[in-house]
């Protein structure tokens, strides 16, 4: 069969490719209210207002597009403006110039619709099969070679660029701040103050028990304490608050320890295959004045995966910190673990799908300002992708527990539509084969309902 030839012609009427974004405004505008926090702080005598300043590049991140050149081909589209409940759509001289201009002034602001979108939209958090809430914290790099950006250093992943840190609450992986880091800046290093901010976040959306992962980079008597002090200071009030921290060996005798181990007649061995074993344990000590039980596992190679023998026996020691009771043995702590890596995968979202693997600013504070927007926008796309993609009217997938944030940008965020205005109402007409509306309409109805 043939390909049909089609007719070519320009009808009456505009189309939008973003028929999405009527979403993201509803959440910006109901939720985040990002402009009763911005426009009363920071008025404009006249232009644009700093609110749609900013929510125009969310709008810009919620499509996947970090560059502000972008807004260039909506200055001229009316829906853009009109989805978004913005009075003007900045040039991209404009949006760079007041990003740049107020970049300190709009980050606590940002920081605080970035909470608030969260608790009023009471968004669902998933805890782990324990019961408990994993709030992963972990630091990724962006990578800035070829550039004098401002902040940039050389990172632990191998080239140059920063190194900002996430916090990500819930299985679905709500990101609770980041904070942009020069490339150099240690894990450790004035975490403690990130802790001051993501907690209490934490803590104020869900009653649920929590467990802070982190890995051997945050292993800290400061960060132990900090942690410590908050599980104490709301312990009266019912929340429970539990860390799990891999332990960092460096400053250990670790020859002392396997060769006490080895000696140990007592000492249980698991052969997963020939030519390995391992043995675990558990141990009483302390992180500064944190008392903690610190998991250790000592592998013993003879051989490696593929059959090939060892001249002599290779040994590696692990260990993780927690401060979770005694009913989760090692076993499950282990698997607790393992589990944390799941967080990496929120990184590449942020990365690739938001773009903001190389962000478009010289200056550190405005790059700092873009990732706080990021996490608005991932958070809000996230929210979309689970109402939208995981009912028994979702588009058909795979079942999962969370939808990638490209796959909701794909699916919802860039669904055709044509606009239509009759009757004093403007409309969204979608074509008849849509697989999506009708959990589109579900949650539109439900946002920009009072």
């Amino acid at each position: 069969m043939e390909p049909t030839k089609f007719v070519l012609e320009q009808s009456g009427g505009t189309l939008t490719s973003l028929a999405g974004l009527s979403l993201v405004g509803q959440a910006l505008h109901r939720f985040a209210q990002v402009p009763q926090l911005v426009d009363p702080s920071l008025p404009v005598r006249s232009g644009i207002p700093n609110s749609d300043v900013l929510m125009a590049m969310v709008g810009l991140l919620c499509q996947g597009k970090s560059d502000f050149e972008a807004i260039e081909r909506f200055r001229q589209d009316g829906y853009f403006a009109r989805a978004s409940g913005l009075r003007g759509v900045p040039s991209s001289a404009t949006l760079r110039q007041r990003l740049d201009r107020h970049a300190e002034a709009f980050l606590p602001i940002v920081d605080t619709a970035l909470t608030r979108l969260l608790q009023r939209a009471r968004v669902p958090i998933t805890p782990l099969s324990c019961g408990y809430v994993p709030l992963d914290l972990d630091v990724f790099t962006l990578d800035h070679s070829n550039t004098r950006k401002e902040g940039i250093g050389w990172t632990y992943a191998g080239f140059v660029g920063h190194a900002p840190i996430a916090a990500y609450l819930g299985q679905e992986g709500w990101n609770l701040g980041m904070e942009l880091r020069e490339g150099t800046q240690h894990s450790a290093e004035a975490t403690d103050e990130t802790l001051d901010r993501v907690l209490p976040r934490a803590l104020s959306l869900t009653r649920q028990p929590i467990l802070v992962r982190m890995d051997a980079g945050f292993h800290s008597k400061t960060i132990a304490a900090t942690l410590a002090g908050y599980a104490r200071a709301h312990q009266a009030q019912g929340a429970v608050l539990a860390f799990l921290v891999k332990w960092n060996r460096r400053g250990h005798d670790l020859d002392r320890l396997i060769a006490a181990r080895l000696e140990d007649s007592e000492t249980c061995w698991e052969s997963p295959r020939q030519g390995k074993r391992i043995t675990l344990w558990e141990s009483p000590e302390t992180l500064g004045t944190v008392p903690v039980r610190r998991i250790l596992r000592l592998t013993e190679r003879t051989s490696l995966a593929n059959g090939q023998q060892l001249l002599m026996p290779e040994y590696t020691l692990e260990g993780w910190d927690t401060t979770l009771p005694e009913c989760f043995d090692p076993q499950s702590i282990l698997a607790l673990y393992a589990d944390h890596a799941t967080h990496e995968q929120f990184h590449a979202e942020i990365k690739t799908d938001l773009d903001l693997e190389r962000l478009p600013s010289g200056k550190f504070a405005t790059n700092d300002l873009l990732l706080t927007l990021g996490a608005l926008a991932y958070n809000i796309l996230r929210m979309i992708g689970q109402e939208t993609l995981l009912g028994p009217d979702a588009p058909p997938r795979h079942p999962a527990k969370r939808r990638r944030v490209k796959t909701v940008i794909q699916e919802i965020i860039t669904l055709a539509a044509r606009i239509k205005r009759h009757a004093r109402q403007w409309i969204l007409a979608f074509p008849a084969d849509t697989v999506a509306f009708a959990a589109f309409t579900r949650l539109h109805t439900a946002w920009s309902t009072p």
